[in-house]
């Protein structure tokens, strides 16, 4: 299951193994006047020559009365707060997540809305707003009901010592992120509820925007980015008129694909329509026992916590419904178009280019959203589903995709979740600029297997390590990071370093990075770089295109 997957990718992190501190000199720690209060960075976990600003708060504690309701402002605090702590992560089952934090105690709470900053350590630190370096803002993953912005993985100091600032933070989760209700949308002063975890990512970006410059960097280059939920975070932040004029280009993993495609339908990439998830409301209050908002704001964090993981069933009684270990049904915990947040579905935004004209770099795994290494098909299985699958369309697809033998089955199996991937990216990309957007679009196709587990190819989340520029400081319980990780890490960091600074990812001698276009390719990287194929025969392409053309817009 793709949740799985991430929730294995991000339990890595906690393999981090710090670096011992070099002792410096308070100077290169200087006081940053927020405007809320002042701050005082330490040295990195890992990396000497990087400071760390850890738990800074952007908003007021979400408990209470403030429990469904958009974030706040805090209150200034006296003093210097010496930044050396995570703050807890927002509201959610410590089960399902325990060990993947850098948090020590693995705090769980509604008064979570905290950021992490990570900095070059500057010999000179007298006039810091002149440094301008560009910024980078991570939305972190986990279905929208798991995660947070001190994961190990995600830790900044790789970034960072390429000359960007890294910024990550914490939004609500779950039943406290996401719970729409007719009462909520009423008292909201927008006739909107249920996007409280995406106000809570705008307000952190906000406070980017008034912020970052006394620590370095420039509030005019930010580039959000993030990874599976986080993507589609980073996406509807691009999308929303709440937020597209705080960015400045977009990094998507794991990411946009086409409305059509049954993929945008499933997993965390879904999201609600208003009235939808006001139903979901009012039946998710009737399981309660509550008879308004004002009782479900008194009952306990850990109740509302033990509801945090359901899922919808948007596929059910469809030709999906036997295939859900691929096409995953979504969580019930997630956006909706709510008209203030979020005013378009995908496709209509794309249509009516009601979005931010920014820069975009998106792509997929070889090994996720519905292929892997061991897809357990027999030549029975393989022939039953896929006629369920594709009805009318099924002689076709064994035509294209035959599954005479075991091998023959799994193989192509893969085959068709991996041409989805690539011709959905690349058809997001087309219809961006078909609808009149100006800015490029690069797409990916991620191939590499980390050294640290060999079982599960490319899986979902699995080119983070490499991204974040992460491995020289790992150490995963007995794993050997090859050379060819080490080289892959640099190249990979380096196009996402170059993406962030200019929005475009190319330079540094790596190979050239094409921008989608209608040409039918998408950059591979990981075992070979360069533009490469969408599928392996444009029979397969046409046919992909043809079949999701029946298909509604998810």
């Amino acid at each position: 299951m793709l949740f799985n997957s991430l929730l294995a990718s991000l339990a890595l992190g906690s393999a981090l193994v710090a670096a011992e501190p070099v002792p410096r000199s308070t100077s290169q720690y200087p006081v940053i006047k927020t405007t809320k209060g002042s701050v005082q960075g330490v040295v990195s976990d890992y990396r000497n020559d990087i400071t760390v600003y850890k738990g800074i708060p952007f908003a007021a504690s979400t408990a209470g009365e403030n429990r469904w309701k958009k974030p706040k402002a805090r209150k200034a605090w006296s003093g210097v707060k010496k930044a050396d702590t995570w703050g807890p992560q927002c509201a959610q089952s410590t089960q399902s997540t325990a060990g993947i934090f850098n948090t020590a105690s693995n705090i769980s709470s509604e008064d979570c809305l905290f950021l992490n900053i990570w900095t070059p350590t500057y010999n000179d630190t007298s006039d810091l707003s002149s440094k301008n370096l560009p910024v980078y803002v991570w939305i972190f993953g986990g279905r929208f009901e798991a995660g947070s912005g001190d994961v190990a993985t995600y830790d900044g100091s790789g970034l960072a010592s390429k000359d960007i600032i890294v910024v990550t933070l914490n939004y609500r989760l779950g039943a406290f992120g996401f719970l729409a209700h007719p009462e909520l949308s009423a008292e909201s002063g927008h006739n909107s509820s249920g996007n409280y975890g995406l106000l809570d990512q705008q307000f952190a970006l906000q406070w980017v925007k008034e912020n970052i410059a006394k620590f370095g960097g420039n509030p005019d280059q930010v580039t959000v980015g993030g990874q599976s939920a986080g993507s589609s975070s980073s996406l509807d932040m691009m999308y929303s008129p709440l937020s597209k004029d705080l960015i400045n280009g977009v990094i998507s993993e794991s990411g946009a694909r086409g409305p059509h495609d049954p993929i945008t339908g499933s997993d965390a990439t879904s999201y609600r329509t208003k009235a939808a998830a006001e139903a979901q409301g009012v039946s998710f209050q009737k399981e309660l026992n509550s008879t308004s908002v004002a009782e479900m704001r008194k009952l306990s964090t850990e109740l509302l916590i033990s509801y945090g993981s359901l899922s919808d069933t948007i596929f059910e009684g469809t030709q999906f419904e036997n295939l859900t270990s691929s096409f995953m049904e979504p969580p019930l915990w997630r956006p909706n178009i709510d008209g203030y947040v979020l005013t378009h579905s995908y496709g209509e935004a794309l249509d009516l280019n009601a979005h931010a004209d920014v820069p975009i770099l998106t792509g997929n795994n070889k090994d996720e959203s519905g292929a892997s290494l061991d897809p357990g098909f027999t030549v029975a299985t393989y022939k039953k589903l896929y006629t369920e699958l594709f009805g009318t369309f099924a002689k076709e697809f064994f035509s294209l995709y035959p599954g005479n033998n075991e091998t023959e089955a799994n193989d192509n199996s893969n085959a068709l979740f991996q041409d989805l991937s690539r011709v959905g990216t690349w058809r997001w990309g087309v219809d961006w600029t078909a609808g009149g957007a100006k800015s490029d679009v690069y797409t990916y196709y991620w191939t590499h297997t980390p050294a640290e587990d060999p079982s599960s190819g490319a899986y979902h989340g699995s080119e983070l390590w490499y991204v974040f520029n992460n491995i020289p400081y790992t150490d995963y319980s007995n794993v050997t990071w090859t050379p060819l990780d080490y080289k892959i890490q640099e190249k990979m960091s380096n196009y996402w370093a170059n993406f962030i600074k200019t929005g475009n990812p190319n330079g540094d001698g790596l190979t050239h990075w094409p921008t989608t276009t209608t040409d039918k390719d998408v950059m591979w990287l990981g075992n070979s770089w360069g533009s490469g194929p969408l599928s392996k025969t444009e029979a397969r392409i046409e046919f992909i295109k043809r079949w999701e053309a029946t298909l509604q817009q998810w």
